[in-house]
């Protein structure tokens, strides 16, 4: 029988009114890779910050037996000195400093007054070829991409001579090929006896990759799965998650506004790289969407979504933009933000807690930040229209908090798209841009901000959806455009479309050098 590496015996977290954890046990053998999973808020995240000593002994109850002894982490230097380490899904690296001086910081080499840099980029060197990557530690981070960003951060790790490696969701923001490449390393790092926890809403990775799977459910450990010896097909982890059997990931819309109303057109768009003047990032682009529509763009990491997406919202991106919006019939100038709110276009960002929410605001604020002079009497806010508007779409969109008078940076992530879904709504637009709006959440709050989408549409709104995951185009788009290097090569009907249909028309684009 393998060697208990890790027992976490009897864990009970609470913070102000909620309790986190509700007496977790967990329980790692050494060489194994060990999946938690859960909905967003069913305490992953803090079973880990215990673990790792962001949450100091002493601030929960329950034991930590790691390696045979009992062990109480003050600190995240404290759990890093046993060989703990972990990696957050927002990635700790300083951009403008470079790849070895990123792997090192806080861990330098040399003495007390002098940092050999030397031993510093050859000791980076050598974990940066363990975990396959070849740039030189001299390059900048802000110069490689996200994908090998995860990579930098495991080769840290590694520098700090880690044991027991714990990723929390970390290929969230990484395409296929790159996703796939972390977790071959990770599988390559097991055979070198390495331990891992990874915490991850996507169930084939989680199937593919992990020895064993913890569900944790409302801060309670609900069961663990051996590959050896249980069904840990997706099905399977799901009805543990979320306590019943989900049938259809994606629901049926049952009314569908059949009409060839178009709602917004865009005609020949292109637009340049805000710093690299001579570098197109949406080339010539015209597409169109139709009212009481769900749009998909499809298109690998890099292929311009975002750029085209944040281009259209009041040139929010991009420099010497040219071609039309039509909105309606009529052509419009959308030169900012406001422009566009006028125009009833919004944009809900990929990137939440930097570019969509004010996580230390309470919901109440975030909800009609967009939208103001609807709770605003003489331009001053009417504090009691605020919070009416704020708990109106708490309760529409099943946000999960105590109170809206809560941060949030308090909620889940799941909850968190609630309120930014909010936000946009609460400004009353006739076409919503989503953004990867299912990133980072678990497959039960997935499925409700899927059924928003569908009353949106269902009223006669416009939904333009981005996602770099294939079966969420497929499960709810009705048309779809394929992008790639920054062109629409395909239009495709949701009946027709398939995941094959969709790389062979990015493969044929990149065949023709387009």
């Amino acid at each position: 029988m393998a060697k208990i590496l890790l027992e976490m015996k009897n864990i009970t977290k609470t913070f102000p009114g909620v309790k986190a954890l509700d007496n977790v046990n967990l329980q790692v053998e050494e060489g194994e890779i060990h999946a938690l999973v859960g909905e967003n808020g069913a305490g992953k995240s803090t079973l880990m910050n215990v673990l790792s000593g962001i949450y100091p002994y002493g601030t929960y109850e329950g034991d930590i037996v790691y390696d045979g002894e009992i062990c109480q982490f003050n600190t995240i230097k404290d759990s890093e000195e046993k060989g703990i380490v972990i990696i957050h899904q927002e990635l700790a690296l300083i951009p403008y400093m470079t790849i070895g001086e990123n792997m090192f910081l806080g861990n330098e080499r040399g003495s007390k007054f002098k940092i050999n840099w030397n031993e510093t980029n050859d000791l980076a060197a050598e974990y940066l070829k363990t975990v396959g990557l070849k740039e030189m530690p001299q390059v900048l981070i802000k110069d490689i991409g996200v994908g090998k960003q995860q990579l930098v951060e495991i080769a840290k790790a590694l520098a700090k001579k880690a044991k027991l490696l714990i990723l929390d969701e970390p290929t969230a923001s990484l395409n296929e090929d790159d996703s796939k490449a972390l977790l071959e390393l990770l599988l390559k790092l097991k055979k070198e006896g390495l331990t891992s926890i990874i915490i991850s809403h996507k169930l084939n990775e989680i199937s593919y990759v992990a020895d064993k799977i913890t569900v944790i459910r409302d801060g309670s450990t609900i069961e663990t799965l051996d590959k050896m010896t249980d069904d840990i097909s997706e099905g399977r982890i799901i009805k543990g998650m979320v306590g019943r059997e989900l049938s259809d990931r994606f629901p049926k819309r049952e009314k569908k506004c059949l009409t060839d109303e178009v709602m917004m057109e865009v005609k020949n768009w292109s637009v340049y790289h805000p710093l690299y003047m001579e570098r197109k990032v949406v080339d010539d682009v015209s597409i169109h969407v139709k009212k009481g529509e769900v749009l998909g763009i499809s298109g690998l990491m890099g292929a311009g979504r975002t750029e085209l997406a944040m281009s259209l919202f009041g040139k929010s991106y991009g420099r010497d933009i040219s071609g039309e919006i039509v909105i309606k019939g009529q052509k419009v100038e959308l030169n900012s933000v406001q422009d566009a709110i006028k125009h009833k276009l919004a944009y809900v960002t990929e990137d939440r807690k930097g570019n969509g929410l004010i996580l230390s605001n309470p919901i109440k604020i975030n909800t009609t930040l967009a939208n103001l002079g609807a709770v605003s009497n003489h331009s001053i806010i009417d504090k009691d229209k605020e919070y009416a508007a704020a708990v109106e779409y708490k309760e529409k969109l099943k946000t999960k908090c105590p109170t809206v008078e809560q941060n949030v940076g308090n909620l889940s992530g799941g909850n968190q798209q609630k309120v930014l879904l909010a936000k946009w709504m609460f400004a009353e637009p006739d076409i919503l841009i989503l953004d990867e709006p299912t990133r980072g959440i678990d497959v039960g709050a997935k499925y409700e901000i899927y059924c928003i989408i569908n009353q949106l549409v269902a009223e006669g709104k416009s939904v333009i959806m981005i996602s770099s995951e294939m079966p969420e185009i497929l499960g709810m788009c009705d048309r779809i455009y394929v992008m790639n290097e920054g062109k629409m090569v395909g239009e495709l009907s949701g009946e027709e479309a398939t995941q094959e249909i969709i790389m062979s028309h990015i493969l044929k684009a990149d065949s023709k050098g387009e």
